[in-house]
């Protein structure tokens, strides 16, 4: 409880600060602190002594006597007191006994299932829980409710907390605990985890072999006898005459009851019931397939196939002929597939087998060129085995078969050894020589006969039977460094079959050019004084092969006095720049001698006398007057007079061609006389 007082001061000071203090306790037994009251709320409530031992039968009433003072308790406060009477009784506020309630009780509702109370000061009521808003309810005095069926499925046992609290909600003592057990109803029917099953059985499987297990679930209390579950086979799809599966009646274990199960069919639907003791039930589907096993080797319809003709020249790829190996197992599976094998005659791999899984039907295919003259006949046996093991049985003689092969003999044509001849020929060697032999041979014995074409300018020649390949006249590399022919095998018998191969003659290069200088240096001149960086660039070339005319070699004729007034500098190997060699010298038209060698071993020279004009220059470069003639040259008058002359002699000399021309009869040249001038060959 909780004492109050009234102060008719300022509540907002200390005037009206309250303090209470508990003074005297009647009687002390069994001990004179028994109570508490708290100095500010006021509240009177038991200590721990008193809460462990107060009891009725040894003191059923207590007087407390109770002080209160204002300005916080102090010495000065005013004060008043008063007495609180407590009343002891026996505590009836305690856990009911569990309750068992059967699932889905037909009411009607609600019904009382238990009751509680306080028995102290009045108290309300209240249901705390795991439980579906208002399942259960309690009354004012104490009564809960049951509200709705119970199923035990759902929920099979429930854990309630009764709170009791004053009218102001404050709790007056702890909750008390209320257990709600619900007890089964076989309400529930057994059902299968899943609506279907699959399941596979050896064709050969014996008597007794289990091949599934089902399981149905039931819902109801494990603990009573409503799970009992009895497992029945209703059905089979499609039928037999005999019985060929059974299902346990309690452990619901399918098993074969046939003594085997060949000659079935390849896939049974079962129909299994399961049903508890009240009558309620369910069914699934099992799917059996009945697995084939390899109890039937393959066999050939006959033991000999053939012979069989084919030509020598026959394309690879080309089919023979087709066998087949029965096989009496399921089609389609791993028994009644077979593999063929090659056993012997076919060493050299000239056949290949090609199997079709659809039909197991496997062809005999070429894959080498035959010929004839190494081989004529073929005898190949042929083995049909399945990719497992046979279960029952073995492979006996009719799972093996021999083919027998002619092979036709066909006029083949002529083959070369090789597909490209590369020859090698040194410019300039004597005509007639050998330079290359054509191999080639004929399958039948038959005589070659070779010829060349694209030898436009026939400057080579093969031999008719011999294949030998020559030259008829000397080559010149620098006229045509490759010749490009086809040289063509034809049989002797048989001029339509014939075989070709290209031949390539590489002319090797001999060092018989001497270099020669390039270009026109009349009008050119160097500056005297001599310029800084002037120079004549002289050119030349060489008409052989890089390996002899590569790099040219410029030199001055070993002359004290050229060597001192000129210098020869190389720029690559083709070119070199001339210069003057001292600062000064005097204007005239100088002769300068030079050699230009290549760089074979020995190498070929040409001697140059090169005229150079040295002038004085203006600012600008340009020579400022006409240098001294050379002595010994012709001046221009003279020049002139010689080239009339000369042309004056020319044409007396054609006027009497013509005439004597005039007076001839014409004759038929012959041909001997005709001149060959052999096509140049363009690279």
């Amino acid at each position: 409880m909780q004492v109050e007082a009234l102060d008719r001061d300022d509540h907002n000071t200390a005037h009206a600060e309250l303090r209470f203090t508990l003074m005297e306790q009647t009687p002390r037994i069994p001990s004179s602190q028994m109570f508490f009251i708290d100095s500010i709320s006021g509240e009177v409530s038991l200590t721990e002594e008193g809460a462990s031992t107060l009891d009725p039968e040894m003191c059923g009433r207590y007087k407390l006597s109770v002080m209160v003072k204002d300005m916080a308790g102090k010495a000065n406060a005013f004060f008043s007191t008063g007495i609180v009477t407590v009343e002891v009784t026996g505590n009836t506020w305690a856990s009911p006994d569990p309750v068992r309630l059967q699932e889905n009780l037909p009411g009607p509702y609600p019904i009382p299932i238990s009751q509680v109370k306080w028995s102290g000061s009045q108290a309300e009521y209240s249901l705390e829980g795991e439980f579906p808003e208002m399942l259960f309810t309690i009354s004012r005095e104490g009564v809960i409710y049951l509200n709705a069926p119970l199923d035990r499925e759902t929920q099979d046992q429930f854990q309630i907390s009764i709170v009791v609290e004053r009218p102001d909600g404050r709790e007056i003592a702890k909750p008390v605990e209320l257990r709600v057990m619900v007890g089964d109803a076989n309400d529930n029917r057994p059902t299968f985890p899943q609506a279907q099953y699959h399941t596979v059985v050896k064709e050969l499987a014996a008597r007794g072999t289990e091949i599934l297990t089902v399981q149905a679930a039931d819902n109801d209390d494990p603990k009573t006898d409503n799970v009992r579950i009895f497992y029945r086979l209703v059905g089979q799809i499609p039928e037999s005459p005999r019985a060929l599966f059974r299902v346990d009646r309690d452990s619901g274990v399918i098993s074969v009851q046939a003594d085997s199960m060949e000659g079935t069919a390849p896939q049974y639907t079962l129909t299994i019931t399961a049903e508890d003791a009240k009558g309620l039930n369910s069914s699934c589907t099992v799917v059996v397939t009945v697995q084939d096993e390899n109890n039937n080797p393959p066999v050939f319809s006959q033991h000999e196939y053939g012979p069989f003709h084919i030509p020598e020249n026959a394309p690879v790829g080309t089919t023979v002929t087709a066998v087949l190996a029965g096989d009496a197992d399921v089609r389609g599976g791993d028994s009644w597939q077979v593999d063929y094998r090659l056993e012997s005659g076919n060493e050299e791999d000239v056949f290949t087998l090609v199997t079709d899984k659809q039909t197991n039907e496997v062809s005999l295919v070429l894959s080498k060129v035959l010929d004839f003259e190494r081989e004529s006949e073929y005898i190949l046996v042929i083995s049909a085995q399945n990719p497992v093991a046979l279960v029952r049985g073995r492979y006996g003689p009719a799972s093996t078969a021999t083919v027998s092969i002619y092979v036709d003999d066909v006029n083949e044509g002529p083959i070369l050894s090789q597909s490209h001849y590369e020859v090698t020929v040194r410019e300039g060697e004597e005509p007639g020589r050998v330079i290359a032999t054509i191999r080639g041979y004929d399958p039948d014995s038959h005589p070659i006969r070779y010829s060349l074409q694209g030898d436009t300018k026939k400057y080579f020649s093969i031999g008719k039977y011999s294949g030998e390949l020559k030259t008829v006249q000397a080559l010149d590399r620098e006229e045509n460094s490759t010749y490009t022919m086809e040289v063509i095998a034809v049989d002797g018998r048989n001029s339509s079959l014939s075989a070709s191969t290209l031949v390539t003659v590489q002319i090797l290069d001999v060092n018989d050019n001497s270099p020669v200088l390039v270009g026109d240096y009349s009008w050119k001149y160097l500056c005297t004084p001599r310029w800084e960086d002037q120079a004549l660039v002289l050119a030349s070339r060489d008409s052989d092969g890089p390996q002899h005319g590569g790099r040219l070699n410029f030199s001055l004729r070993s002359d004290a006095t050229v060597r001192r007034n000129w210098k020869l500098t190389p720029i690559n190997d083709t070119h070199t720049n001339l210069s003057l060699n001292i600062p000064y010298l005097a204007p005239e038209v100088y002769t300068v001698p030079f050699t230009i060698s290549d760089s074979s071993s020995p190498p070929r020279s040409t001697f140059i006398n090169l005229p150079v004009t040295v002038c004085p220059c203006n600012i600008r470069g340009n020579c400022k007057m006409a240098a001294k003639q050379l002595p010994g040259m012709p001046t221009i008058q003279s020049a002139v007079g010689i080239l009339l002359g000369t042309f004056a002699v020319i044409g007396t000399i054609l006027i009497v061609v013509f005439v004597r021309l005039s007076y001839q009869n014409p004759k038929e040249p012959s041909k001997t006389n005709q001149e060959r001038v052999p096509l140049k060959i363009s690279i």
